[in-house]
């Protein structure tokens, strides 16, 4: 059975507990109602994101990505048509909400999107009787858009909101449930000393964050700041789709301290092999790029599968020992 993904948790109960498939969706992690039926042992919870743009894309079945990666490498399938930087950038602002996608143009996506986050805030979580105080609350969430992909202290983003601490991890559980949010953990191993395990913190969704953040393509493409952070957090948004088709597989990020060390995307999958991923904006990255990768891979040696720099060219090809580049829309090129 085929369903939409629209944000929220999806829970599939087998048809020999009750007459034929249920599927109940649920955007909120919250308790069931009282005298409801538990379905403990007959429910499956499957989390559910926005669209991909493997999804609306590109060709849906077949593999995982960072499965079929693994395997292929270099040689896995590139779409036929390759966007440059400025497309990618539109690519990303348009999101994965399902009207924004199919039915709207820059400017009816820019209305939509303001105005789920104004209903979102104001009616939603007004209707559930929390104390919270709507306008401080889409301030910190500007706040979160502005630092997504970044590992940065709260403290900098609950400042600029004008909260204190006590409120913005109340308001973050919040964003949390609700599904705009998510922090990345930080990836630890015994086989690395002195790591940083401040998370990441990402908008779910580049459509929203491009509508909190208030900007347009071209306004992205005069900042290397907002380039960055929105095309690492566009990738973690494609990669966090898949996830639940490689249930253990983990996503995280890696920084030593001081930052001498930084890999964007440390995807952890099972227990034995790692695949470390770095985005950038450049359009033909050398081996540079890749160093990094390089200093991970020596670290963990046999555990490391691959190193893959995410790049907005056109080429694919080796940067150097089970280190590779390939153009981000990899990513929703055919199985």
């Amino acid at each position: 059975m085929e369903f939409p993904r629209v944000g929220g948790h999806l829970h599939k109960c087998r048809p020999e507990s009750v007459r034929g498939d249920l599927l109940i969706a649920t955007f909120v992690r919250a308790p069931p109602p009282s005298g409801s039926w538990p379905g403990t042992g007959r429910l499956i919870d499957l989390p559910m994101t926005t669209f991909s743009a493997r999804e609306y894309l590109g060709e849906t079945g077949g593999l995982a990505w960072l499965e079929r990666l693994v395997s292929a490498g270099t040689d896995i399938g590139l779409p036929a048509e390759m966007p440059d930087l400025l497309g990618y950038i539109e690519i990303a602002l348009g999101g994965g909400f399902p009207e924004p996608i199919t039915s709207l143009g820059e400017r009816g996506r820019a209305r939509w999107y303001a105005g789920y986050v104004r209903q979102l805030l104001d009616r939603d979580v007004g209707s559930l009787t929390l104390d919270v105080d709507a306008p401080r609350l889409v301030s910190y969430l500007r706040s979160y858009a502005l630092n997504s992909a970044g590992v940065t202290e709260h403290s900098t983003i609950f400042s600029a909101a004008g909260i204190n601490r006590k409120t913005a991890d109340r308001y973050e559980a919040l964003l949390e449930a609700l599904f705009l949010v998510e922090r990345l953990p930080a990836w630890t191993t015994n086989r690395l000393k002195r790591l940083v395990m401040q998370p990441k913190r990402l908008l779910v969704d580049t459509g929203l964050w491009g509508s909190l953040v208030g900007v347009h393509a071209r306004d992205v493409m005069a900042d290397g700041n907002l380039i960055g952070r929105l095309l690492e957090t566009f990738v973690v948004a494609q990669l966090r789709a898949e996830l639940p088709l490689m249930p253990f597989t983990r996503l995280h990020h890696l920084r030593t301290e001081g930052g001498r060390q930084e890999v964007d995307i440390v995807a952890e999958i099972g227990a034995e092999r790692v695949v470390g991923i770095e985005v950038t904006a450049t359009a033909s990255p050398g081996r540079n790029d890749g160093k990094h990768l390089a200093w991970l891979r020596d670290q963990l040696h046999e555990k490391f599968s691959l190193g893959v720099v995410l790049h907005t060219g056109p080429q694919a090809y080796q940067l150097g020992e089970r280190i590779i580049a390939l153009p981000i829309c990899a990513l929703w090129g055919p199985n």
